[in-house]
């Protein structure tokens, strides 16, 4: 039998987070993951990249990781575009008007997951295990007992579920979830654009969602996020590559000129997720296991590295009992509040963007003019942009 402080379900970002920021402060932890190890950055652009906040930015930095981050691909963006292309509203954030080196950086996950796996590999106080599933979990008042399909036993103070939106053990615990579907898809891919993007993250928002331009390392490269109803999406993924350019370059408003798509295009279901419960005895959700939201701000993964953030002041804080009952449930208090507020934000924003009713637009218009004028509304937004 293996003995661990903290046993970790998930090997992506926030869960690896967690364990190396855990294990820098001498706690034992286990990472169990069903998929592969992450690998290097191939040479062509992976379709999922993350908008990492200043404040995630100072988490990767005390764990030491960020200067491995930034060498793979890391494209710091120092302005915001935000516009209406149903009104004459616009939004625009300038870094240096912010007295900021930048606003923040387009991260590809694989960049982020392989740095962190490459620096908890160095921590004697971390067990990797990719490849490796959990037959079941049982807990008791003080520990949690996983066994693997393998047949190994795991024994920890502490189990955190980092597995992702439909998360087994959510649901093997059966944690309430409050769920709506925003009724949007998401296509994501990597686009070449005939004028550069200089350093600039874009955001149009269309009458069925929106679409984001992401600035990516080479000056004309991009990754798109384009929010859509699902119907629109299944039309978009039907076309031939052309035909795609051609919906790609209108929807986008031509702000960079003719867009081409590079490589394959994905597209997924988006779906509000909320846990009404994050902890059960030894148990503790956390990331997307606990919260999804939709993509239109970029919030996701910041959200999920503010658990991992939190998580791991709270534990490594602590003085006598490992894991208290009163430091899990401060944890959940304090997170389920941070989520609810962002849930209820991206909502509003979903609805008033949605549509071209005549009287939403003139809103849309005069209310992001206003915005754009007004030093101390602006300021809200930016502080809300770089994760503060």
């Amino acid at each position: 039998m293996q003995q661990v402080q903290v046993c970790i379900v998930g090997g992506g970002c926030v869960g690896l987070a967690l364990a190396l920021g855990l294990a820098k402060h001498n706690v034992s932890v286990m990472v169990l993951d069903a998929g592969p190890e992450p690998q290097p950055l191939n040479e062509a652009y992976a379709a999922r990249v993350s908008a990492i906040s200043l404040a995630s930015q100072s988490l990767f930095e005390s764990l030491g990781v960020w200067d491995a981050i930034k060498a793979q691909r890391a494209t710091a963006y120092r302005k915001m575009s935000v516009c209406d292309a149903d009104s004459f509203g616009r939004i625009q954030f300038n870094a240096q008007q912010l007295a900021l080196p930048e606003l923040g950086h387009i991260i590809e996950n694989d960049a982020i997951r392989y740095a962190l796996y490459q620096a908890l590999q160095q921590h004697s106080q971390a067990s990797l295990m990719f490849g490796s599933r959990y037959q079941s979990i049982h807990q008791t008042d003080s520990d949690v007992l996983i066994t693997l399909e393998q047949g190994m036993p795991v024994m920890a103070k502490l189990l955190v579920a980092a597995d992702g939106a439909n998360s087994g053990v959510r649901s093997q615990f059966k944690l309430p979830i409050s769920f709506w579907d925003y009724d949007h898809h998401a296509i994501v891919a990597t686009i070449k654009t005939e004028q550069p993007h200089d350093a600039t993250a874009r955001q149009v928002f269309l009458p069925e969602g929106p679409l984001a331009l992401l600035p990516l390392s080479d000056p004309h490269t991009h990754s798109i996020v384009w929010s859509t109803a699902p119907e629109h999406a299944r039309e978009l993924m039907a076309m031939d590559e052309l035909s795609f350019n051609k919906a790609l370059s209108a929807a986008s408003d031509l702000l960079c000129g003719l867009c081409t798509v590079q490589g394959e295009r994905a597209v997924f279901p988006l779906t509000m997720r909320y846990a009404q419960q994050w902890l059960t005895g030894k148990v503790v959700l956390m990331g997307d296991a606990a919260h999804t939201i939709h993509p239109l701000a970029g919030l996701g993964m910041n959200l999920g590295l503010k658990d991992a953030a939190h998580l791991i002041k709270a534990l490594s804080g602590e003085s006598e009992e490992f894991a208290s009952h009163r430091t899990l449930r401060e944890y959940e208090r304090s997170r389920k509040l941070d989520a609810q507020k962002h849930i209820a934000m991206m909502q509003g924003l979903k609805e008033l963007f949605s549509g071209s009713h005549p009287l939403k637009k003139l809103v849309r218009g005069v209310g992001l003019n206003v915005v754009d004028n007004l030093g101390p509304i602006k300021d809200l937004f930016v502080q809300q942009a770089i994760g503060e």
